[in-house]
């Protein structure tokens, strides 16, 4: 099973101006371009990934293969990056497209709410407007997932997964209450040191570094993971995060309730049919 993960299962990297701002897309299967595929020949449903912050696509390849595999490979699974996230190669071609004509401008697109208006100018202008989505996101991705829900009822979202949520009182947790100082006031002290810093390493050091890294954490990627010492990525990653701290408090029970369909409490109890079965 690992083995036809990883050596069988095609994932096709994008770049893509979304909002006027560079997008990296990675996609699962062998559809690339469902707005311009025939009928005939388009899946029926798509699993869209919403990362975490920082929101660098190459950390979820192995989940998205892992799923893509799971589904029998019937339906495309595609992993978005947060704007201003990811930067294309130098010898990477950056796609374009025609803009969602109802779209108005993204005042703040690096933003919490920019980044909501970033997913939902994709989607918009990327699937067709009839297939079906199933939307996973991943710690603030789950954030995301639930506005997505609650400003664009016109999406046909049938499920919306919400892995390690993290969606309300954030500063208020452990791990916020250390990060909320760094972020929100302590960050501009790191910018101009980590510019200067990290700017004139060449892509050889960079690399060499990153491979360190990954070795140390035992991750393996065919993808390249050069924006983790980007500055202009990072700086990004810790403005988001300063506005995830200030802004995601309170939970948004209403979007969840409206959403938390009877459907969903029959799917969990087809996942534990085998194991109540043994009790």
């Amino acid at each position: 099973m690992d083995s036809e993960i990883k050596e069988e299962i095609p994932v096709h990297e994008e770049f893509i101006l979304c909002c006027g701002i560079e997008t990296q897309v990675l996609k699962c299967g062998p559809w690339t371009d469902l707005i311009n595929a025939q009928i005939a020949n388009r899946p029926k449903l798509l699993i869209f990934i919403i990362p975490g912050n920082p929101g660098f696509s190459a950390f979820y390849v192995p989940f998205a293969k892992a799923l893509y595999s799971s589904t029998k490979r019937r339906f495309p699974v595609w992993v978005i990056s947060h704007a201003g996230h990811a930067l294309a190669p130098k010898d990477k071609k950056i796609l374009t497209t025609s803009d969602d004509p109802n779209a108005q401008e993204i005042k703040d697109i690096y933003g919490l709410r920019g980044q909501v208006e970033h997913k939902l100018a994709f989607l918009r202008t990327h699937v067709p407007k009839e297939m079906k989505l199933v939307v996973i996101g991943h710690s603030i991705g789950c954030y995301f997932s639930l506005q997505v829900l609650k400003h664009a009822p016109e999406l046909p979202v049938i499920r919306s997964f919400l892995l390690f949520p993290t969606i309300e009182r954030m500063s208020e947790s452990p791990n916020g209450k250390l990060a909320t100082p760094l972020l929100c006031w302590l960050r501009y002290a790191f910018y101009v040191p980590g510019y200067l810093l990290l700017k004139p390493w060449p892509e050889k050091i960079k690399s060499l570094v990153i491979r360190m890294l990954l070795r140390r954490m035992n991750l393996q990627s065919e993808f390249s993971f050069l924006n983790i010492l980007e500055p202009f990525c990072l700086i990004n990653a810790a403005y988001l995060g300063s506005q995830e701290m200030m802004e995601v408090v309170k939970r948004d029970n209403e979007t969840i309730k409206e959403h938390l369909s009877k459907e969903m409490a029959d799917m969990v109890a087809d996942w534990l049919k085998d194991d109540l079965s043994k009790i």
